[in-house]
């Protein structure tokens, strides 16, 4: 049997990085379905008209980018990220407590690095220009910062809720 110590209600801010997780889901849901529609052009664009769109491959780079980052901040909100949980489950629980709060601040640390340097890259690259789209090349940049942002406000979260006392691994226990 597995428990897991929750507290009753969510706080403010927990609703606050809910809110943050499904816009960026959204997000990342809207430019699937922009990427479905364009690359369907290509190919219309290719195969029927035989003049390919270039535009497309530069536009489709800058969407998943967006996808991919926004979705792997949502996934550290969510608990859903890849990791490695084996070694904490079967732990004692001051060793597993040690370890959960220890990946929430190596995450936090590494989230911020991630935002500051990724800002200091779209300000860098913000000069030169995308090739065949005409937007300025720290667009790129940008869902990484906003990755950075709200990987450290989920993480900070998480920190929060551990100071509460919440654990988020399951307690395992064996009854005879």
């Amino acid at each position: 049997m597995s428990t897991i110590n929750a507290p009753t209600g969510k706080s403010g801010y927990d609703k606050i990085l809910d809110v943050i997780a499904a816009i960026s889901m959204l997000i990342s849901g809207i430019c699937l379905v922009v990427m479905t529609v364009i690359f369907s052009w290509l190919v219309y664009g290719r195969y029927v008209l035989n003049s390919t769109p270039t535009w497309v491959e530069q536009v489709s780079l800058l969407l998943v980018v967006f996808m991919g980052f926004l979705g792997a901040a949502t996934g550290v909100h969510r608990r859903t990220h890849l990791s490695v949980n084996f070694f904490r489950y079967v732990s004692p629980r001051p060793v597993r407590r040690f370890f959960e709060l220890l990946t929430h601040l190596i995450m936090a640390g590494f989230a911020f690095i991630m935002m500051w340097k990724s800002y200091e890259l779209a300000i860098f690259k913000w000069g030169s220009q995308i090739p065949l789209i005409d937007i300025p090349e720290g667009v790129r940049a940008i869902p990484i910062v906003l990755c950075g942002a709200f990987t450290l406000l989920y993480s900070i979260g998480h920190i929060i809720r551990y100071m509460q006392g919440e654990e988020e691994s399951p307690v395992i226990t064996t009854e005879e």
